[in-house]
């Protein structure tokens, strides 16, 4: 199985947060922004949204003189101590804050071994998360978040999964068809989000964005009662524009 690589947004966000990232640590005992510009190549329109980004993760900070040096939070990420647990914390406190600012609880899920797996997610009393009904492993032609990661595997890859795992009909609008589901995965452009219109459940719609990182593919999915439904595609772009930094905290 191969994945397709197609960039996306989120993923030239983070690729040119890194290469900040990677000037800032450079230069321990601090770097101007004027030299951040010179050394790295982004004007002040690029460079700014991505200082700004970085300070609000805490990968960066300002100390007195303006100049910027790496934060606390690469200082835990890079740490080989309780690693694995500074990078859940991190990336939950980043998935709050999304799910506060989409109105919506989200979730990161990655395709592991061959099946769909919820590494994350961040929900609240006013944005519940959709209830699993039916294991989301044998859900993916059904799921945004499913056909978001089936779609970025390669074709064999994705006649595997569907080999693997038969196509119930889990509500009326369920895709059963293996031919039409990976006709609609090929044409999908990978800027675009994969939409679950109550295909999963009745009364619940999603929608998911790719954040493949490195071999494995990932996303970044959203779900809302169907009475919100006409927030969805305003939703989804802002999780689309906001996934830079769940993409990046991967990447480090």
């Amino acid at each position: 199985m191969a994945l397709k690589h197609e960039p996306t947004t989120p993923h030239h966000s983070a690729q040119d947060a890194l290469r900040v990232l990677e000037t800032v640590a450079r230069h321990t005992t601090g770097v101007t922004d004027a030299e951040l510009a010179r050394q790295t190549g982004f004007g002040t329109e690029r460079l700014t949204p991505l200082l700004r980004m970085l300070r609000r993760e805490g990968y960066v900070e300002q100390i007195a003189d303006g100049a910027y040096v790496t934060g606390d939070a690469l200082t835990r990420l890079g740490s080989a101590h309780h690693r694995e647990q500074a990078l859940r914390d991190k990336i939950q406190h980043t998935l709050d804050r999304l799910r506060d600012s989409v109105g919506a609880a989200v979730y990161i899920s990655r395709y592991v071994d061959g099946e769909v797996t919820i590494t994350q997610y961040a929900d609240s009393p006013a944005t519940p998360a959709v209830h699993e009904w039916v294991d989301f492993r044998y859900s993916a032609h059904a799921t945004a978040l499913g056909k978001s990661l089936l779609g970025q595997l390669d074709h064999n890859g994705r006649r595997d999964h569907l080999s693997r795992h038969k196509m119930a009909r889990l509500t009326s609008r369920t895709i059963t068809s293996d031919k039409l589901l990976l006709s609609r995965l090929e044409s999908q452009p990978p800027t675009m989000p994969h939409l679950d219109l109550q295909e999963y459940a009745v009364g619940t719609v999603c929608a998911a964005v790719p954040i493949t990182a490195g071999a494995t593919a990932g996303c970044l999915a959203l779900s809302l009662p169907v009475q919100h439904a006409h927030r969805l595609r305003q939703a989804a772009d802002t999780l689309n524009r906001n996934a830079a930094p769940v993409l990046l905290s991967l990447a480090i």
